[in-house]
């Protein structure tokens, strides 16, 4: 009943709180022979981690993988793969004052009602610092995916600022501390970020996720459709509020000769897509084109501006939250979103295995 397992045939268990000792994962039903080390791990965790920038919270992780079971001599046995990371710098006395009072905006008063109590230290559970699991276990994923599919996220929306789609480059992801693909709209997120740090606020972000080389055929019609388990996963994430798949809502404003993706025989001899309205995605199941999917990330709860709220004890009271947060937490949400991508991936290829063999 706790829900903290995600996956069929690819399980993930998720445990920790944000400033607990440790969290960790446990991931079950990796199939043996696969190569994998702890600096494996470490490329995507690094990828994620707090402290990058002044962009981000300067809660100083150093997020040091460390494997507990499931590898031998650098290759996963067949057997539940455990990995561990420590909490280095944990600060609950930034929490201290406001344990009584329901931050707006977050888990706080839900979780309240529902527990009877909660773990007020950054969030507990609710933190987002649960996902540098997620991270951990999508790095064990990719090794089930193979090098032939490619995984990228980029930020492409900051507060009301978008980018310029034509001036997409995906090497400028990682040239930047706001995973964007637009090198001039990076800049204006610069002014756009200082200037709601200084107001004592946040703003919220979109981050888009595509997947390469996925073959036709992966997903399951109905109940285990693709992409209504890519949204599942996107959904999952912290502070996400919206989910599309290819087009989106967008889609609704299409005309149907043009929302149908037209197919034509390729040199190859193969079928080929003239558009990818659909995301990769038709049916459920995948079409071998590129898998798109973008989902929305409401602004920071934690801000240092005066909000009203109540206490437990239902008293009208205000509260300001201080400590380490995240300006706009979506910006280490790219890594996040890539290793959902390719949690459910990794969990369809096994499945579409188990089915047709």
């Amino acid at each position: 009943m706790s829900h903290n397992t995600f996956g069929h045939l690819f399980r993930v268990t998720t445990w920790g709180e944000s400033h607990g000792p440790a969290i960790g994962c446990v991931v079950d039903g990796c199939p043996p022979g696969l190569p994998l080390d702890e600096d494996w791990l470490q490329h995507w965790l690094d990828r994620r981690k707090p402290g990058g920038s002044r962009f981000v919270t300067q809660r100083r992780e150093p997020d040091t993988a460390q494997i507990q079971s499931g590898v031998f001599e650098g290759r996963t046995t067949g057997h539940p793969i455990g990995v561990v990371i420590q909490n280095e710098d944990t600060r609950s006395k930034d929490y201290s004052d406001i344990k009584d009072k329901w931050r707006p905006g977050h888990a706080d008063y839900p979780w309240d009602r529902k527990y009877g109590f909660r773990d007020y230290r950054g969030g507990g559970r609710s933190s987002a610092r649960e996902t540098a699991m997620r991270v951990a276990a999508g790095g064990i994923a990719r090794r089930v995916l193979g090098a032939g599919i490619v995984i990228r996220a980029a930020v492409v929306q900051i507060g009301p600022r978008a980018i310029d789609r034509q001036s997409w480059d995906w090497d400028q992801t990682e040239a930047n501390p706001f995973w964007g693909p637009d090198a001039e709209t990076a800049k204006l997120w610069e002014e756009d970020l200082d200037q709601a740090r200084s107001d004592g606020s946040s703003l919220g972000a979109v981050v888009e996720v595509v997947a390469h080389g996925v073959p036709a055929g992966w997903g399951a019609p109905v109940y285990a459709k693709l992409d209504a388990e890519l949204a599942n996963a996107m959904m999952s994430l912290p502070a996400v509020k919206g989910v599309e798949i290819g087009a989106g809502f967008a889609a609704a404003g299409l005309d149907g000769r043009v929302a149908a993706d037209e197919m034509r025989l390729a040199d190859d001899g193969t079928a080929e897509f003239l558009t990818n309205h659909n995301g990769g995605v038709l049916g459920g199941v995948s079409t071998g084109q590129d898998i798109v999917c973008r989902f929305a990330v409401k602004a920071t709860s934690s801000i240092h501006s005066e909000r009203r709220t109540l206490n437990r004890d239902m008293q009208e009271t205000t509260i300001s939250v201080k400590g380490r947060h995240d300006p706009c937490v979506g910006i280490r949400a790219a890594p996040v979103a890539e290793a959902m991508m390719a949690l459910v991936l990794a969990d369809h290829k096994l499945r579409h295995r188990g089915q047709i063999g």
